[in-house]
């Protein structure tokens, strides 16, 4: 079975790891972590994700705005995205919503949480 590809993007660095180790022990995944948001579509374009998990704030990153961009590429905009925060504040989940992300899961995240809202996520792109 081929494994889905996901990417995960968060500047704290023991967290990103601790979601990547945890996504790849669960032998469904093959996980692309970044700790910045610099070149992202690049890495779009290369990595091929079926989905993106991605921190609402990273560094000086709004993920609102890598959520545009990712919106205005044509590789990008047909890629799931799920974002996490520690912030759980309902205008910034409006925003995102808006820009098509499908879920909004706030820190600390439960890995088994978060592997259900991947699964929802895959399933609801492949129709």
């Amino acid at each position: 079975m081929d494994k889905y590809r996901i990417m995960i993007v968060d500047d704290e660095e023991h967290f990103l790891k601790l979601l990547e180790l945890n996504l790849e022990m669960a032998g469904r995944y093959d996980v692309l972590a970044l700790s910045s948001a610099i070149d992202i579509l690049g890495h779009v374009q290369a990595f091929k994700p079926d989905l993106i998990i991605l921190d609402l704030l990273i560094g000086s990153t709004r993920g609102v705005d890598v959520c545009q961009k990712l919106n205005d590429d044509p590789v990008g905009k047909g890629i799931p995205v799920i974002i996490f925060s520690a912030l759980d504040k309902d205008e910034d989940k409006l925003k995102v919503f808006k820009l098509g992300v499908v879920d909004f899961l706030t820190k600390p995240l439960e890995i088994d949480v978060l592997v259900s809202a991947i699964e929802k996520a895959l399933k609801s792109k492949r129709g």
